[in-house]
């Protein structure tokens, strides 16, 4: 992996005020991260840790309520074509049919036609969906309309992938069929990935390096280096030490999962 910071995530917090005459809640503790360019991270953490909550700051969909992120060297202080979003659910646009969901960033970049359709139809063969140009969103199952976004977020050419647990809503089979596809996306295109999880194998299997929430409100309690070679084959599941990092990380989740558990 490059040595050279892209990002940089400096004390952010983040705390959501009460309602309803409730307290404050503080979802992320000031949290402070270095991610070197061409990295594929993995955040892991027990529901409600702030994984989301970080990874939209980054995205400059949320402002930290303490803190800053830098891209680049440039703080961040909104969305911006430099970070492509995924989220669980597909939200592609259901009126529009799949090369027009993958061209609507670049539409709105008012990139013409002709400069839109190559790279849509180099996207739509990256992710295997040639032939359904034409379809509209209900036509495709689960995994297809995922297929979609993904496109639509890497045709935008962004410099970081931002995934929140994109492959969630998924059947099993279809799932790890996803992670193989995003993986040799990445090889190819050599992105800077951030993905959410709180699949711990789906974390080992994908990332260079896991980062380890805790239960909120969330700090990141552990980084681990996943020294295992690209490309990755399903088949690393059964290797033992991915075996060895699958336990390790299951003992800090459940960790972080029995204290939660203790607070209700």
């Amino acid at each position: 992996m490059s040595e050279v910071v892209q990002l940089r995530v400096e004390g952010v917090g983040r705390v959501f005020p009460g309602v309803s005459g409730r307290p404050p809640v503080t979802a992320l503790q000031p949290t402070d991260l270095a991610i070197a360019k061409n990295d594929f991270i993995t955040l892991l953490g027990p529901s409600g840790c702030g994984k989301s909550t970080l990874l939209r700051i980054i995205a400059g969909l949320d402002r930290p309520t303490s803190g800053r992120v830098l891209l680049d060297g440039k703080v961040v202080s909104g969305p911006g074509p430099d970070r492509g979003m995924v989220f669980q659910s597909y939200t592609l646009f259901p009126w529009l049919t799949v090369a027009e969901n993958i061209a609507f960033g670049l539409t709105e970049r008012g990139l013409p036609e002709a400069e839109r359709a190559p790279v849509v139809a180099e996207f739509i063969a990256k992710v295997g969906l040639r032939g359904f140009e034409n379809h509209l969103p209900k036509q495709l199952s689960g995994g297809m309309q995922q297929r979609v976004a993904i496109a639509r977020a890497l045709a935008n050419s962004p410099d970081i992938l931002l995934l929140d647990e994109p492959f969630g809503a998924l059947d099993n089979q279809t799932r790890g069929l996803m992670q193989e596809l995003l993986l040799g996306i990445w090889e190819r295109e050599r992105k800077t990935v951030i993905f959410v999880t709180h699949d711990i194998e789906e974390a080992v299997f994908m990332a260079s390096r896991v980062l380890v929430m805790t239960a909120r409100p969330g700090r990141i309690k552990a980084d681990v280096p996943v020294d295992l070679p690209y490309p990755r084959h399903y088949t690393l599941k059964t290797s033992p030490e991915f075996s060895r990092l699958k336990a390790l990380l299951t003992e800090e989740i459940r960790a972080e999962a029995v204290l939660a558990a203790n607070e209700h």
